[in-house]
């Protein structure tokens, strides 16, 4: 365990410790305890103290990248060379990660379908076909078509590459776009990579035994008080104002302990694309 981290057990067997018997949250029992300290380490993790994650992953033989199991959100993706920098891949909204209904063997004269598994609710609507992966193309290609393509890309959706005056750009190892429908990371790589680096926000509370900074841990307390009295009918109005107020406060508090955006590295952001050059 870091130095500089509480772990969410020892956080719950405090809270139970130091709870008195005349407490609002006396007869709480300890599942919902710890149901709402996990939904705690996720506010707490997703607004204040993102926990980024860096892992190495293969690139499949489509073209595509499977998400880590606690994967919330990316943060960067992109190859390493020698010198052990990221070079970063650009996001494009615009490839294809298109499906197909499946068709089925026995009905392929008929072209039919078949359904998935069953819905929440067994009725006919909620009845899901089968699709398979079809990123191919939908007609003639467009990238055979020369200089009019090229002008085209400047007004595709969410394009804008801007491109066309000197045929220039900026400079990428390559492209990707996020499926968080089959639950991977659709790639366009101009070089031969076989593995792909990415750094991603992480769900702390799917580990084991989560961990929370001390600078939040607080703000973590004052959480699990304010969601465990809220909806409570024997507790006060005015308790649960209170226990509202003390937890947008240290979790305020926690914000600012976590920021660490400092004057100097403002200046250092301001200047870094300033260069003296000698001037002829």
């Amino acid at each position: 365990m870091s130095m500089n981290k509480v772990k969410l057990s020892q956080i719950i067997r405090d809270w139970v410790i130091t709870m008195d018997t005349d407490d609002y949250v006396s007869n709480v029992s300890d599942v919902a305890i710890r149901n709402f300290a996990l939904r705690g380490i996720r506010e707490i993790g997703f607004d204040l103290g993102k926990k980024i994650k860096s892992i190495k992953l293969s690139v499949e033989s489509n073209d595509t990248i499977t998400l880590p199991d606690d994967f919330v959100d990316v943060s960067k993706i992109g190859v390493v060379g020698g010198d052990g920098i990221i070079r970063a891949l650009t996001m494009n909204g615009n490839l294809n990660y298109s499906r197909k209904y499946e068709v089925d063997s026995s009905d392929t004269a008929t072209n039919e379908t078949h359904d998935s598994e069953e819905g929440p609710l067994n009725i006919e609507a909620n009845l899901v076909k089968d699709r398979q992966d079809d990123k191919t193309t939908t007609g003639s290609n467009s990238d055979s078509d020369g200089f009019n393509a090229f002008i085209f890309e400047n007004y595709i959706f969410q394009g804008g590459t801007g491109r066309l005056y000197g045929v220039g750009g900026g400079s990428s190892p390559g492209e990707f776009r996020i499926n968080l429908d089959q639950n991977r990371i659709e790639v366009s790589v101009n070089t031969d990579f076989t593995n792909l680096v990415m750094e991603y926000v992480a769900d702390e509370a799917r580990s084991t035994d989560p961990e929370v900074h001390i600078y939040a841990e607080e703000a973590l307390r004052c959480y699990l008080y304010y969601k465990l009295v809220e909806r409570k009918a024997s507790v006060p109005a005015n308790e649960k104002a209170r226990a509202r107020t003390e937890w947008y406060n240290e979790r305020r508090k926690a914000n600012a302990r976590l920021s660490h955006f400092t004057k100097d590295e403002a200046l250092k952001v301001i200047r870094k694309n300033f260069m003296q050059a000698p001037k002829f």
